[in-house]
């Protein structure tokens, strides 16, 4: 602690009235490494025009294009192909003639000579699993791209057409105009791949003890590629990880399969009569209004069907309204349950198919995972506009297409399940129906932007998890969950296109979720948060938003320059980590020599003893020996008070005002607090102050702290009470990769370690635990 001299104390108290935000800092004048983190991203972002404007609103000459579908499609259980034709009714609503169109042909990412199989990379095979080594054996050998056998206009008439990889171009006989609309078809076929053991976003599932199939089908049919205001034609290629640019429209859609299979799809279904039975029908109706997921086909009734063979056929036809795509699951092995529910004003029907090999979890969770996922997206976005919402159970893990999505957990063999795989289903379930809000709705540009779909889709996940059960175990959303990631050196910006992207679960997903988070909670409020994300949806709900859209909404309508949050989050690599680096304690000297000189006293007798004079004190003093040598001094204390000391202080008292007088003897205490910004991503920061009488206080500073010194600032704590401690991000909001800093004392970090011997198998999961302990004369119980 230091005394300030009254002779400061003027200039103390005018800097105190102006602040102390950049105490002991100046404005760094480095030339070599110049820094502004809050440096607005107006060179960064596109310019306002009439399409997209400078609050991220939809221009009012805002246009996109529409492709309207009827397609035609067998499944061939035998052979594991497909066979189909489609039309295609597309409208060029852009001020743009356009004399060729693109369609995307993403199935050619399984052809032989993609090149998302030839640009793979490996790390090497020391250790490879046979499952692995058979997929590599496997993916040569398959051809499973495109087989186009025709391209025709609405006469019939052959249309000239090339196909460059996963695209393809076909020309037209004359420019389609502004406003015009133009119709064509396309015939084609392919081989499905096996989505087990080659992988993909679609496939079948092969059952050898049943011998039958589950086929989840995606990417199926040529889509048209989207015309837009910012780029023209979307012309990246389909290399797996950048999804899909897509243009809304209308789809009729009729599937032929063995009429002992099941279908589920996009839409709703326009021929229950033809393709259901009875009984079927009448339990779909009581699905409507019942109060818990109702069977419309039984387990019995999947497993009998599982047996037998059909040699005929049936079709089913869905229709599907204002959509940007279309998927569809095909099975004799499907159990259906289905429960009607309303969302803010909309009826839906919530189903879910899937196998035995899928209960007793899908059963349970599917369904009520479908419903609670749309209540609570609908509140923080927009009401669920579509009829239905379909969760599949089967190959692929978790994908999805407007309102069906595609989701891989299952119990094992003996029916048991571990906790991890419980929470996974609906996390995942509850992911995959979110992303009918985005990309599905607000149709945003998945083939560059992953994180604008996943990122808030995850981010909304997290929301949704939180309202399941309380202390759901989310892995992603909570700052803390993202240091190490944020740390670690193999990473790029959030802001990369995305076959680009390293570590794509958390730089696409987590990463972003997690940023949202924090400018919920910790920038913003929630209040403030949630309103301005739901103008975000509101306002390009059925529209196709830029990452520059979404940021300047969420500053437009909740009244906040966020810009050095953008560009920290979104456009660096830069990562949290905030140091407490000093504490300097004043108090004002008072100049009353009965107190000062008293409290001068007490730190004299409070200092520490050296080890030289410890050994001292018995030495013989020559004083000692001889008394005549001592004088005035040796009895002469300069913390004595004299007269002349009070004499003194009271002249100094006499100039003062009672506003000085007042806090002169307040008994405040100063603390400058020094901080470091070590990690680069400028923050707010958020201290937890102990005091000596025991009490706490939490002070706020916002991320603006750091404006004119992004790497050190010391600010002033101004308190009548002493500081015991202090604890930066003490709740764990801000993802600080380094804790240790965070303390002043600084104090250790406490962890723990085990020691295992390692096993051969993994252990059994808790519920195989319990049943053996239930029946352990009987071992483990098969599937019931």
């Amino acid at each position: 602690m230091k005394r300030i001299h009254s002779g400061l104390f003027a200039v103390l108290l005018f800097t105190g009235l102006i602040g102390w935000g950049a105490v002991g800092s100046a404005v760094a004048q480095s030339k070599s490494k110049p820094s502004d983190k809050f440096r607005q991203l107006d060179e960064v972002l596109p310019t306002p025009n009439e399409y997209r404007t400078a609050s991220g609103a939809p221009g009012h000459r805002y246009w996109q294009n529409r492709a309207d579908h009827v397609i035609n499609v067998e499944l061939d259980d035998e052979r594991q192909r497909i066979q189909a034709s489609e039309t295609i009714t597309y409208t060029n609503a852009s001020p743009d003639e356009l004399r060729y169109l693109w369609l995307q042909l993403d199935q050619n990412i399984f052809a032989k000579n993609s090149d998302a199989f030839r640009s793979q990379t490996s790390g090497g095979l020391d250790r490879v699993p046979l499952s692995v080594l058979d997929s590599l054996l496997r993916r040569p050998e398959f051809d499973g791209g495109y087989n186009i056998t025709a391209v025709k206009d609405a006469k019939g008439q052959p249309l000239k057409y090339v196909v460059v990889k996963t695209m393809m171009r076909v020309d037209l006989p004359t420019p389609l105009k502004p406003g015009q609309q133009v119709s064509f078809s396309v015939d084609w076929n392919y081989n499905i791949n096996d989505a087990v053991k080659l992988g993909g976003r679609s496939g079948y599932e092969y059952f050898p003890k049943d011998k039958n199939y589950i086929y989840e089908m995606a990417q199926w049919f040529p889509r048209m590629c989207a015309y837009t205001d910012y780029r023209g034609w979307q012309h990246t290629q389909f290399l797996g990880a950048g999804e899909f640019t897509l243009e809304f429209g209308n789809y009729r859609v009729s599937i032929t399969a063995p009429s002992d299979h099941i279908v589920a799809a996009t839409g709703v279904l326009q021929n229950p009569k033809q393709v259901l039975t009875a009984e079927q029908i009448a339990r779909l109706e009581q699905a409507r209004t019942a109060a818990k997921p109702v069977l419309i086909v039984t387990p019995d009734e999947a497993k009998r069907a599982e047996q037998g063979r059909a040699t005929d056929k049936k079709t089913w036809v869905f229709q599907a309204e204002n959509v940007r795509d279309f998927a569809f699951a095909s099975s004799r092995k499907f159990i259906w349950d289905a429960m009607g529910h309303n969302v803010e004003g909309n009826q839906v029907l919530a189903m879910s198919y899937y196998p035995n090999e899928g209960n007793p979890l899908w059963e349970k969770y599917s369904t009520h995972a479908i419903i609670h996922t749309l209540n609570v997206y609908s509140r923080y976005t927009f009401t669920y506009p579509y009829p239905v919402a379909i969760s599949v159970n089967g190959p692929v893990g978790g994908m999805e297409y407007p309102m069906i999505c595609f989701n891989g957990p299952r119990p094992l063999e003996d029916g048991t399940y571990s906790a991890r795989t419980k929470y996974g289903l609906i996390s995942v379930i509850i992911h995959e129906v979110g992303h009918n809000y985005f990309p599905m709705i607000v149709n945003s540009d998945e083939r560059q932007w992953t994180w604008m779909d996943e990122g808030l889709n995850t981010f909304l996940q997290h929301l949704a998890e939180q309202e399941w059960e309380d202390q759901y175990p989310s892995f992603r959303g909570e700052p803390q969950y993202i240091v190490d990631y944020m740390k670690s050196e193999n990473q790029v910006p959030i802001m990369t296109q995305s076959d680009s992207v390293l570590q794509f679960g958390n730089n696409a997903y987590a990463k972003p979720a997690t940023a949202l988070n924090i400018l919920r909670e910790t920038i913003l409020g929630r209040e403030l948060f949630d309103y301005a994300f739901k103008e975000y949806a509101r306002r390009w709900k059925f529209k196709r938003p830029e990452p520059a859209d979404f940021f300047r909404t969420m500053e437009d309508a909740s009244g906040v320059d966020l810009d050095w949050f953008w560009r920290g989050w979104f456009y660096s690599t830069d990562h949290v980590d905030i140091s407490i680096e000093n504490v300097r304690w004043y108090r004002l000297d008072t100049q009353n020599p009965d107190v000062e000189k008293a409290l001068r006293r007490q730190e004299r007798a409070a200092r520490p003893v050296t080890q030289s004079q410890e050994r001292n004190k018995p030495l013989p003093k020559r004083v000692d020996q001889y008394p005549e040598l001592k004088d005035f001094y040796n009895q002469y204390d300069e913390l004595d008070v004299t007269d002349a000391d009070r004499e003194l202080y009271q002249r100094f008292l006499a100039t003062l005002t009672d506003r000085e007088k007042e806090i002169l003897n307040a008994g405040l205490n100063f603390y400058f607090v020094d901080f470091k910004n070590i990690g680069g991503l400028v923050m707010p920061i958020i201290l937890d102050v102990t005091y000596t009488d025991g009490t706490k206080e939490e002070l706020r500073f916002p991320a603006e702290i750091w404006r004119l010194n992004n790497t050190e600032v010391s600010k002033l704590i101004v308190t009548p009470k002493e500081i015991a401690s202090l604890t930066l991000d003490p709740r764990l909001e801000t993802a600080d990769a380094d804790l240790t800093n965070n303390f002043f004392p600084r104090r250790p970090v406490k962890s723990r370690f085990q020691v295992f011997k390692e096993q051969r198998q993994g252990p059994p999961n808790p519920m195989q635990l319990e049943r053996k302990r239930q029946s352990p004369a009987q071992g483990d119980s098969p599937r019931p």
